[in-house]
């Protein structure tokens, strides 16, 4: 379980399919205190650590992964957000995030607010349920509000403070460029419970 409060952007240093999964290379400031099989959340994705050497960790993101995330897209020396597993005790930042990514959705406007930025997202109607104004939402493994729902175009904002858009890969979105979006598990649970009743 993580919180979408990123750590920071890690590194990717080599990539290596192995039958239907890729194998990631990331490098990060922390690689020293972490264990084999913990849970970190790669840009939004949940992955597990299973090799440690010096200078970076290695971790394997199988063919269901790939098809529903953004790491399909990653390259060597790409930016990835970075954020370890929640520990008892810790304060909770942002929202409750899985690291289970339910889909990709393209970034179709980015403005620049002098300050701020306000990304734009365009969903499919089927997503349309899993929406809330001023609800959760993660976007890249970051934990964000959603500011504004445009049922006519189908589009949701977010928006970004500066020391986000400077500590996260957000920065680094172009237009039509796919993010990995996972919706929060509380709307989910609701939508779920409404499906069941009718």
């Amino acid at each position: 379980m993580f919180t979408g409060i990123v750590e920071e952007t890690g590194k990717i240093t080599g990539i290596s399919i192995e039958n239907s999964n890729t194998i990631l290379n990331v490098s990060c400031s922390f690689i020293d205190e972490l264990k084999i099989n913990q849970s970190v959340s790669h840009n939004g994705v949940c992955l597990s650590v299973f090799k440690i050497q010096d200078g970076y960790y290695q971790v394997c993101a199988v063919k269901e992964t790939i098809e529903k995330s953004n790491l399909s897209f990653l390259e060597v020396g790409s930016l990835i957000n970075l954020e370890r597993c929640m520990k008892v005790g810790d304060r909770f930042d942002g929202h409750f995030v899985q690291g289970h990514v339910d889909c990709t959705l393209d970034c179709v406007r980015i403005q620049d607010l002098n300050g701020s930025w306000k990304f734009s997202f365009k969903f499919d109607k089927t997503y349309k349920k899993y929406l809330i104004p001023q609800g959760s939402i993660s976007i890249n493994g970051v934990s964000l509000t959603i500011s504004k729902i445009n049922t006519d175009e189908n589009y949701f904002n977010v928006d970004i403070i500066p020391y986000t858009f400077t500590n996260t890969n957000l920065s680094n979105l172009e237009i039509n460029s796919p993010a990995n979006i996972e919706f929060d598990i509380l709307a989910k649970q609701i939508a779920n419970l409404n499906y069941f009743k009718s």
